[in-house]
Formats: structure tokens, sequence, C-alpha cells
């Protein structure tokens, strides 16, 4: 993400105009395009909520709150989840700890208030209002949104950094349950004061860290479903109401070509059956019809053997004069691509040559012999260990 230099990254609001401008000129110049740090953009700001009430609302049962626990000097963090208890209070340090609480303005009718200033935005569009309490050096640590938000600072400072570089790694700590980055190198830094507020476009890396004394800090965020979720819900919701009687059709079918194979026409029969199948990826298409037609209604599956194979192995067994049956089970498809084709089984996909496809859909009973190439073998042990192939022996005489 990068900042247009003609476009101001820094403003001042006013109480007529508190994102420093117009509704309309944030939406175009910055909603979901690029951060913006909006000096006073509530002069003489008095927090809806105290810290001492926040704490008393993250002993509640159904309140979703979380300690945060930062040891700076072996950079370990301690994660605790609500319901919270006066002990955990207690037991806190003096330094280097963060008080998460979200949903607050379900909870607090003054919190919810703050809400009425957003109004330019769809109501649907917004999720929560989340607090956070920090003493000096809390934090949750650089980390990524993948939603706007509006960090308005309530008490204290907070120190902001954030990076609008495009190439920013997204790469998560393995080591600890947040989801901090593992690197994290800033573009801009500003400490911000009660009253401001930086706003956050989805995808910009950003640390916050309390500064010089008590630090409670307002997240208003948005709600923004993933295309997965989006297309997930879409699905049942349609499955739903589709009647039973409309099934895939091939009235146009010629005789086919090549055995097991999915084909271009059988796409394009795809793309007329479902309701939002029309605008997607024909290679993506292909890849789901192809695991799922394979998988469709199997009473069925078969069962990997007790002990893998190890190819040497194989070959050996292949070299001997073995066949490989396919199991009764194994329900197989293909599909060119790029390079070469798909072999699907049981709904897994298998990367192999078009002509191996095509003889491993065609034939129930092979006999490689001693010329198997090496990447042949790599499939044929794949989907003998998967099951889905099995060695037979011949008997000696």
């Amino acid at each position: 993400m990068t900042t247009p230099r003609h476009l101001p990254i820094e403003v001042r609001g006013s109480a007529k105009q508190p994102l420093g401008m117009s509704p309309t000129q944030f939406l175009r110049d910055y909603w979901q395009k690029q951060p913006l740090l909006i000096r006073q953009a509530f002069p003489d700001f008095k927090p809806p909520i105290q810290p001492d009430d926040l704490a008393g609302l993250a002993l509640e049962e159904s309140a979703l709150s979380r300690l945060i626990i930062h040891d700076e000097k072996r950079d370990r963090w301690k994660v605790k989840s609500g319901p919270l208890t006066e002990k955990d209070f207690a037991s806190t340090p003096d330094r280097n700890w963060t008080l998460l609480v979200q949903d607050v303005d379900k909870w607090d009718a003054d919190v919810a208030a703050l809400l009425e200033h957003f109004t330019f935005l769809p109501s649907w569009r917004m999720d929560d209002i989340m607090i956070s309490y920090a003493e000096p050096g809390g934090g949750v640590g650089p980390h990524v949104d993948q939603y706007d938000v509006f960090l308005l600072q309530a008490i204290g400072q907070r120190h902001w950094a954030i990076s609008t570089a495009p190439d920013a790694p997204t790469d998560f700590r393995p080591d600890i349950e947040l989801k901090q980055l593992q690197q994290f190198d800033a573009t801009h830094e500003w400490m911000l004061e009660p009253g401001d507020i930086l706003y956050l476009p989805p995808g910009v890396p950003h640390d916050g860290i309390a500064f010089g004394g008590p630090c409670m800090t307002i997240s208003v965020g948005m709600r923004a479903p993933s295309r997965a979720e989006l297309t997930g819900d879409l699905a049942d919701y349609l499955a739903e109401r589709l009647p039973d009687e409309l099934r895939y059709a091939d009235p146009d079918l010629a005789p086919a070509r090549s055995i097991g194979e999915i084909d271009r026409p059988t796409v394009a029969r795809l793309k007329h059956a479902l309701p939002f199948a029309a605008g997607l990826d024909e290679a993506m298409l292909t890849d789901w019809f192809g695991r799922f037609i394979t998988r469709y209604r199997n009473a069925q599956l078969p069962v990997p053997p007790a002990k893998e194979l190890a190819a040497p192995a194989l070959r050996k067994q292949l070299e001997g004069g073995a066949e490989l049956l396919r199991h009764p089970w194994a329900r197989m498809a293909w599909a060119k691509g790029k390079g070469g084709a798909t072999l699907f089984v049981n709904g897994h996909a298998y990367p192999t040559s078009v002509e191996l496809a095509e003889q491993l859909c065609a034939e129930r009973q092979l006999s490689p012999g001693k010329a198997v190439p090496g990447a042949a073998l790599t499939l044929l042990l794949a989907l003998v260990n998967d099951g889905h192939l099995v060695v037979h022996k011949p008997r000696r005489r």
C-alpha cells in the first residue's frame, strides 16, 4: 500500500468535521485505500467508560476479554482469556500488559453512542467497539487486521507505528498464539493524544504501545466477511432452496474421446448448471468438480495399508511381475492442465501426465513392468499408500 504524495496522511479534525474533511472526501480518498491520522477528531474528548468499569466488565461470564502480558526480557507473551478474576488483575506487573474487551458497545450505552459519529458508513458494516487498557509498554505486538478500524485515543498516550510498504512481510510468529508479525519495519510513527484517531484500512501492518502512563484506546471495527465465507454461505443458501429435480444434465453428450476425462464441454455444462459458477476461473472449477465427483455418493472409501510401502520396494515388486489393481471403491477422473494433467481419486488430486492419467482411468489392472519412469513411480506409490491401488503379486509355480 502506498500513500499518494498529493494526499496528506495526517490532518486535523474539528467539532464540525471530525474526519478533518467531509465524509464524501474521506470515502473517496482514504476508505479502504490508505491510512489517515486525524489529530483532535474529538476535541476535549472525555472517555465514555473508565478503566475500573472496563475491568469489571472483563469479570463478566459472557464478556469477551483477554489479558495479555509481555515478558520483555525473554520476549514471551502470556494470554489469558476471560472471564477474568480479580486475582488475575492483582498479579499483573507494573508495566507491559494490556486488557482487551470486545463488544463493549453491547454492554454500555455511552460507549454505543460513539457509533453515532460513524453513521456515514452503513450500519451493517459495523462490527463492535473493542476497548483496550494498558500500562506503559503494553500492547499486542505488530499485527495486521483484515478489516477497517478507527483507533480513537481515549486516555493517556499511545505510540503507533505502521507500514505502508507494498511488500511488507505478513508472516506470523509460530511461537505465540497471538497473530504477531515475524518482521515489522515501520514507515510512519506517531504519538496519539486523547481525541486523536488513526484510521487503518485492511492489511496495514501496525503496532501500538502504551507510553508514559495508563492508556486506553477505543477501536471501532468493521465487519468484512471473507470471500470464502460469502461463497460458503451463499452455496448453503442456494442448496436449501434449489429443488432436488434440478440436476447436472448432458443431453448434448457425445461419445467419450478418453475414459474419465473432465473435458471442456463438461465445464461449460457446470457453468450453466451452477448459479454462481459462470464467473469462476475454469481451472478452479475443474479442480473442484474433479474432487467432488470422485467422492460423490461413495458408500465406502479405500483404506490405506497398515504399513506404507517405500519406492524401492514398489519398484522391486513391479520388476518382479507384480500388478496393480484398482481398489473397488476407488473412483477416478482426470483433466488436462498446463504442462500435464491432474488425476482425481476419491476427492484427492494428483499431478501427473496425460498418458498416465488416461491409463489409470481406463484400466483396472496395470502391469507396469520394469520400465517405470521416476515421476510415474512416485504417483503409483502415492496411490498404493493411499489405498487406491493394491499390489497383486504373481503366484509362484
